[in-house]
């Protein structure tokens, strides 16, 4: 039926009138046709590789019809047919052309569906309704759209150096349809064809099997230091049934190598400060990408640098090791510096370790600082501070101790230093003895009050009889000093020996005791604490103080009783004057002119003492 007439000839498919209402029931198809449209005048149908093509005959059925007829036009123009329906048969055949078996449908109201669109299909398709004596054709354009995949940064380069142009990488973006147009970009900006900096050459091919574009476009890129860590993107813009779209690529970003423009130089340490016996990392980096490995470190007092990685350690550090240090580059280009102060604390303590003098001997101590700082010095005597530094010029039992001298530099962590003095205070035993009736009146109490170091040993002697006393009462030992006490009721007067004796000397010293019954001058005992000193000079202020008042009340006595002496013997003349001279007078009469006469020589007679006690 191919190739056999139907009845009139039909006119140029130009000259066909297209009808615009469809069989009754039919409707416009859509979905995966996508948006249709007429374009010059011919009815268009865009679908989506893959898809289902639907084409609507969009003649209107004419009376009489006998058949209806599909076929698709070559690109010499001549015509192909792919499918047949007989109005009166219902009955469907499709030509056998390779390329739609199987692929084809014909529903009753004449519309031809394509199943698995290809790009092959891109074709002008014609519906022919035929009737006995008139053929009808409605040309139908199909458009196939195929996205392509998302674009990939390919053979990407290791990396990027400043100052040279480098391939960046290839962007491919395959299997679309038509073919698609790639575009660069740095952190989201276009990036423009440079002369020498941004060079881009797209590259587009076509697989023959399919008819899908691949697309690649290269990049050629020179950076600065300042694209270090920039991100670099691609994409790709196609056309779809329903436009123009994009798809982006994942973003690549590139290690940028750049030459070292600077070096620093910094001390690593754990602390803000450094003191001697520390260890000392220095570190010399340069701002280059990657960035340098070797460096020369300048040590004071060296005119080579020494070579070595980028870190240099110095240990067990001295206080020589203060100075200005440096780095640079092995070719000792862009050097920098930094200076290390190395603190250090120094302790003379004069004398020191254990040191023994004897009672009453002077012994200076000096405790010298030599330090890189202002230090702070502390004098500790047996675990208590001392708020003065010590000085002896007369060495008492009470110096002997534990000296400390501490000092500190406080800006400085861990810089501490510390010396000792262990003094010990020697003498010979020194004895007083003293003895004390007890209040019962039944006993009486002997003393011997004990000083010395080391400390001595007390025993008590009965002299004649030689008879040792072993009941005697020891009190503590304080200062080197302390006391041994008996308790005794002698029956008759007797002499006791108290004998001290330690590793310097044996002192021996005796008391006369009177029997109980014998009354004797008590001796007070002495106290032994640190306060003995201070009591016995309070003592000897009221002694004097008494021993003044005495005087003074002696002189006054002897003043009073000259003054009385004289004033009776002057009495006693005026009496006899009066009588004498007044006999006749009453008696009466005569003690009142005696006592007037009394009172003024009284009265000269005081001022005659007064004047002599005045010179």
């Amino acid at each position: 039926m191919a190739g056999s007439g139907w009845g009139k000839p039909r006119a140029p498919a130009s000259s066909v009138q297209s009808k615009r209402r469809l069989p009754h029931g039919s409707v416009w198809p859509t979905g995966l046709l996508g948006r249709k449209f007429e374009a010059l005048g011919l009815y268009t149908v865009n679908a989506v590789y893959g898809d289902t093509i639907t084409m609507p005959c969009r003649l209107e059925v004419p009376d009489g019809l006998m058949f209806g007829k599909w076929k698709y036009e070559m690109p010499n123009g001549s015509p192909v047919f792919i499918a047949f329906r007989s109005s009166t048969k219902k009955n469907v055949q499709y030509d056998d052309v390779p390329d739609y078996k199987n692929r084809l449908s014909l529903s009753e109201n004449y519309t031809l569906s394509i199943r698995n669109a290809r790009i092959s299909d891109e074709k002008r398709f014609v519906c022919m309704l035929v009737t006995e004596d008139d053929v009808s054709e409605e040309p139908t354009i199909v458009k196939v759209f195929k996205q392509p995949s998302q674009p990939e940064i390919l053979h990407q380069a290791d990396f990027l150096e400043t100052e040279k142009l480098k391939m960046l990488g290839e962007c491919i973006a395959r299997d679309s349809y038509p073919e698609g147009n790639i575009t660069w970009y740095k952190n989201g900006r276009v990036l423009q064809p440079v002369e020498k900096v941004v060079v881009i050459n797209l590259q587009k091919t076509v697989d023959k099997s399919t008819g899908l574009f691949t697309m690649t476009s290269s990049l050629q890129y020179m950076p600065t230091k300042e694209d270090a860590n920039a991100k670099f993107t691609c994409s790709v813009t196609y056309f779809g049934p329903s436009g123009q779209k994009m798809i982006q690529s994942d973003p690549v970003v590139f290690d940028v190598h750049y030459p070292t423009e600077k070096v620093t130089i910094r001390v690593l340490s754990q602390s803000s400060t450094i003191k001697e016996g520390d260890n000392v990392t220095l570190e010399c980096s340069g701002n280059g990408n990657p960035p340098p490995q070797e460096f020369l470190f300048y040590i004071p007092g060296e005119t080579e640098g020494i070579r070595s990685s980028d870190t240099y350690v110095m240990a067990d550090v001295r206080r020589n090791a203060t100075g200005e240090y440096k780095c640079s580059l092995t070719d000792k280009s862009m050097m920098d510096a930094t200076t290390i102060t190395v603190h250090y604390l120094d302790l003379q303590l004069t004398p020191s370790g254990e040191v023994t003098k004897q009672i009453g001997e002077a012994l200076p101590v000096s405790c010298t600082i030599s330090s890189s700082r202002n230090a702070t010095v502390l004098w500790i005597k047996d675990n208590t501070r001392m708020q003065t530094s010590p000085s002896f010029s007369s060495l008492q039992y009470q110096d002997a101790g534990n000296y400390i001298c501490e000092t500190t530099l406080q800006e400085v962590e861990g810089l501490k230093k510390r010396k000792t003095l262990k003094l010990i205070v020697e003498g010979k035993p020194q004895i007083k003895m003293t003895k004390k009736t007890n209040t019962n009146k039944m006993s009486k109490t002997i003393v011997c009050h004990v000083e010395g170091f080391p400390k001595p040993a007390v025993q008590w002697t009965v002299t004649g009889s030689g008879s040792i006393i072993n009941k005697a009462k020891e009190t503590k030992y304080v200062n080197g000093k302390f006391s041994s006490k008996i308790v005794i009721a002698p029956e008759e007067n007797v002499t006791l020996t108290c004998i001290a004796e330690n590793q310097l000397e044996r002192t021996v010293t005796s008391l006369n005791v009177s029997a109980i019954s014998i009354p004797e001058y008590d001796e007070p005992e002495d106290r032994n604490d640190d306060n003995s000193e201070k009591v016995n000079d309070q003592a000897k202020l009221i002694v004097g103080i008494v021993v003044g008042l005495l005087l003074v009340a002696l002189v006054a006595g002897v003043v009073y009783w000259l003054y009385v002496k004289k004033s009776n013997d002057a009495k006693g003349k005026s009496e006899k004057a009066a009588a004498q001279n007044f006999p006749s007078l009453p008696r009466t009469a005569s003690k009142h002119v005696d006592k007037d006469l009394g009172n003024i020589e009284e009265n000269k007679k005081l001022e005659e003492n007064n004047h002599k006690s005045e010179t």
